[in-house]
């Protein structure tokens, strides 16, 4: 006797739809626990999987109920002197219900184990690159619906008609089904012999055409016009198409004045940026630029991990930048975006030329440029709330009032990292232009 076993994961998709109907219904609560996890943890942490806890409250499915507010009902409760209506009755094991220590009834937190798709999905869920506009035959690659032949099942708005009849006319023709014309003939004949003078050999003539007109009727009957099998829709298959170029610049400082605690929470910050890329905008290319009083451009693993030091020229970062636009990233065909982030502190006459370069050349080329400043954390206090700052800090504010593609925020712990995130890379709303 065969036994046969079903080791699929998911047979059937039953519990994938299951969970993905949990995810949908906990998104919120599952989001704010990631947050919170990884506001406290690693930035790096943010690619792995994830436990979860979930309040036993949100794990109840939907359900329908009268309204307590409303309508007319009667009915009779036992008297007794230890409950009243709506107390909770504790489970066998956790003793009464008083409320002395030890004895409250409580229920656990239900644990929920996210993959590490469904982290990155959650955590990037409403966040994008702005204002990306150019498009081109290279590509972020994306999806569009093309027809891919046909199938026999499918929604009903995609049946190709033409394809369909083309089937059930096969079908007639192989299971000869009697055409209208035949019927036809055959009944005209009977009306003309009917119509003549009765004679042996017309009846017997009228009956056997008779005879033979309902066994056809019978036969077309059984043959249907359009049978189920014959049904064809369109099918569709996502093919990715060339849709935008785009080209991100991270720039970090490397300089002297950048302590281990500055470079580290700079690097959180691009390790952050850099799991966004990769996850929702999978060819976007990625250009690494470090700078000291030098700046070059390096591979990614030299950017996280190499360790330099020198002095500070901030403009040096720029101009290479602009270099390899002009060589490599043609404004017109790229959308181009740069996240910079330093310490600010630069030399006077160096930030007036990059008040310069930025108003005069970067700016133009941008679709976005986002400056994040590293504070100490006592300077918060000072800081936090105003204008002033370093050298750098001024500067860039001027480019910030003149350019509204141009944000720019400060971080002085890991806390800050993500907040300043989502602030610098939120999705913006769609404005409408008028005609």
């Amino acid at each position: 006797m065969p036994i046969f076993i079903d080791r699929r994961l998911n047979p059937k998709d039953k519990s994938l739809g299951n969970r993905q109907r949990f995810l949908k219904r906990a998104r919120e609560e599952l989001k704010r626990s990631i947050r919170d996890k990884i506001r406290t943890g690693r930035i790096a942490d943010v690619d792995s999987e994830h436990t979860v806890s979930m309040p036993a409250r949100g794990t109840a499915e939907p359900s329908f109920t009268d309204a307590k507010d409303s309508g007319r009902r009667q009915h009779i409760l036992p008297g007794n002197k230890h409950f009243a209506p709506g107390d909770r009755v504790p489970k066998p094991g956790q003793g009464g219900g008083g409320s002395s220590p030890g004895k409250t009834v409580s229920e656990d937190d239900f644990r929920f184990v996210l993959s590490r798709e469904e982290v990155l999905d959650l955590f990037f869920e409403d966040l994008e690159l702005p204002d990306m506009v150019k498009l081109n035959l290279k590509e972020i690659l994306a999806f569009k619906p093309r027809r891919a032949g046909f199938a026999a099942t499918g929604s009903p708005t995609n049946i190709n008609v033409g394809r369909t009849m083309r089937n059930s006319h096969g079908r007639r023709i192989a299971l000869r089904r009697p055409k209208q014309e035949e019927l036809d003939a055959i009944a005209k004949e009977v009306a003309i012999l009917e119509a003549e003078p009765q004679s042996a050999a017309a009846r017997q003539r009228i009956a056997t055409l008779q005879e033979e007109l309902e066994r056809l009727e019978r036969r077309r009957k059984r043959i249907a016009f359009v049978d189920p099998v014959d049904i064809r829709f369109n099918r569709f298959d996502a093919r990715p198409v060339p849709n935008a170029n785009a080209v991100m610049f991270c720039l970090m400082d490397v300089s002297g004045s950048m302590g281990e605690r500055e470079k580290d929470l700079a690097k959180r910050f691009f390790v952050l940026l850099h799991l966004f890329l990769k996850r929702r905008y999978d060819r976007t290319e990625i250009v690494f630029i470090r700078h000291t009083h030098e700046a070059q451009e390096v591979d990614e693993e030299t950017f996280f991990y190499n360790t330099q030091s020198g002095g500070t020229v901030v403009s040096t970062a720029l101009e290479e930048m602009r270099r390899i636009i002009e060589e490599r990233y043609p404004s017109n065909e790229w959308n181009i975006y740069a996240a910079q982030a330093s310490d600010g502190d630069n030399f006077a006459t160096d930030s007036e030329r990059c008040i310069a370069l930025m108003d005069g050349q970067i700016m133009r080329l941008c679709q976005y440029f986002a400056y994040v400043e590293i504070i100490d954390e006592r300077e918060t206090h000072i800081f936090g709330a105003t204008e002033n700052g370093t050298s750098l800090w001024r500067a860039y504010s001027a480019v910030n009032l003149k350019w509204p593609n141009f944000q720019m925020s400060r971080i002085a712990t890991a806390a800050d990292i993500y907040p300043v995130f989502r602030q610098l890379f939120a999705r913006q709303p769609v404005v409408q232009k008028s005609a």
